[in-house]
């Protein structure tokens, strides 16, 4: 091959020359921005919360947020499979935009819950259709490094983020955490729409699922119940737990038509693709949405450093999704899978001991690069299978059911710990039963990732 034909050639596989650059840049900007917020809700909500004195409803302001998720993710699947992807992307990002206002602005706890569910309905929806974007205008052999590229996303947002969210929270205001990323978003989606002008998307099928009213019906239905979950910690203490289980059952019924036929039982294939991202999900952001919770309120740590837990894991996450885009195809899913879950087990274990007094706070800041980098590892790798088991017709629908895994399994999980935060003391706290919880749930991960078989390729 000649040289020019070599430039060519790696040119061709390039995911940031040309007009596909241009994609990649837009799409790179909307996670880099998402994962700004993320990392700052996460590390002001202890702040936020005692601020508009609503601590009862701390867990549903993260759980209800990816409740709603489910429903924009439905919506948007669905949306892209019968019209392409670049309307309901624009969409979803302005709902997020709005959402972000709504929080920043509000006068009290329930509001800011609004806004915070307005924002997940726009933050489910346009990660479905950056995925679908992602299967319609790269070629399969560089679906790996564009989830790596959106993993590397992380990286500034997880250096300066949790850190940046904690000093604006400490010196200015909390709100500068919602707003500031407001109007960073509005910036950006200016520029992404433009930069999606002249690129070719793909159309959608003409058809009409029957089946779409059903489908969003259940999504309505999982995102009530996951958030009515957060609220059971209210209810009278016999009843809570009858509640709670109850309300699980119903997700676990109104879920099925929105997830690949064997999911629930961990078929081998795609379903076990989609159940282990919802089991990890939610083992993982469980716990993380605690740790912030934990330094400030028992170690009396200030947001800034508090901050430092997510920073050092985030760093470990990208770190770990560069290593899965270079020798992911070397190593093999399934090996990926098991020594994920372990990494991840091994990083909540650590919290837990720190919630008992074993260890100092540090441990906790220095553990949880355990549990980021396992979810690197495994996260985009199971985008990638996802895709590479899916076809033009149903690219919406199964990317759509990843990410309903995933909100819906943190939701569920972040709001079943809140529940045993407010009910199960350990050790002076309800600490260490949120991360008994999580760790309960990253160990029924092993029975789907025992379980994967590879995707159909070419």
């Amino acid at each position: 091959m000649s040289g020019q034909d070599s430039g060519s050639a790696a040119a061709a596989e390039s995911i940031w020359r040309g007009r596909r650059g241009g994609v990649t840049v837009g799409a790179f900007a909307l996670i880099f921005l998402a994962a700004i917020e993320a990392l700052a809700v996460t590390t002001v909500m202890p702040v936020v919360s005692a601020d508009l004195h609503g601590e009862a409803l701390y867990a549903v302001a993260f759980s209800g947020t990816l409740a709603t998720g489910v429903i924009g993710m439905v919506a948007a699947g669905a949306a892209c499979d019968r019209m392409g992807p670049r309307r309901p992307l624009y969409a979803a990002t302005l709902l997020f935009l709005v959402g972000l206002v709504i929080a920043g602005v509000a006068p009290s706890m329930p509001v800011l819950l609004l806004g915070r569910l307005v924002q997940g309905l726009g933050a489910g929806g346009q990660t479905v259709a950056l995925y679908v974007v992602v299967a319609r205008f790269y070629p399969p052999a560089v679906h790996g490094r564009v989830f790596a590229a959106f993993a590397a996303a992380w990286v500034v947002p997880s250096m300066i983020g949790p850190f940046l969210a904690g000093a604006v929270t400490q010196y200015l205001h909390w709100r500068w955490a919602f707003l500031g990323v407001a109007a960073l978003v509005a910036l950006a989606f200016g520029l992404v729409a433009w930069l999606l002008r002249g690129a070719d998307l793909g159309g959608g099928s003409p058809r009409t699922d029957g089946r779409l009213g059903q489908r969003l019906l259940c999504a309505i239905v999982v995102a009530v119940a996951a958030v009515g979950i957060g609220f059971a910690v209210d209810a009278p203490g016999p009843s809570r737990w009858p509640l709670a289980l109850s309300i699980a059952v119903v997700i676990a019924v109104a879920i099925r038509p929105l997830l690949p036929p064997g999911t629930l039982r961990a078929d081998r294939g795609l379903a076990s693709v989609v159940l282990l991202r919802g089991i990890v999900s939610g083992g993982f952001f469980a716990a993380e949405t605690y740790i912030p919770y934990l330094l400030i309120a028992r170690y009396d740590v200030t947001p800034v450093l508090a901050g430092l837990a997510l920073t050092f894991s985030a760093v470990a996450w990208s770190t770990g999704s560069w290593a899965q885009g270079r020798f992911g195809d070397r190593w093999g899913t399934r090996r990926i899978a098991l020594v994920s879950v372990g990494l991840i087990a091994v990083g909540i274990g650590v919290q837990l001991v720190v919630a008992l007094g074993a260890l100092a706070p540090i441990a906790a800041m220095a553990g949880w690069t355990f549990g980021g980098a396992g979810m690197g590892l495994l996260y985009p790798r199971l985008t990638v299978e996802t895709l590479a088991d899916s076809t033009p017709a149903d690219q919406g629908f199964n990317s759509s059911a990843l990410s309903i895994a995933d909100s819906t399994g943190s939701a569920m999980a972040i709001a079943i710990a809140g529940v045993v935060s407010g009910t199960v003391v350990l050790a002076g706290s309800g600490f260490p039963g949120v991360f008994l919880v999580a760790l309960g749930v990253i160990a029924l991960g092993l029975i789907p990732a025992t379980r994967l078989t590879g995707p159909r390729r070419g």
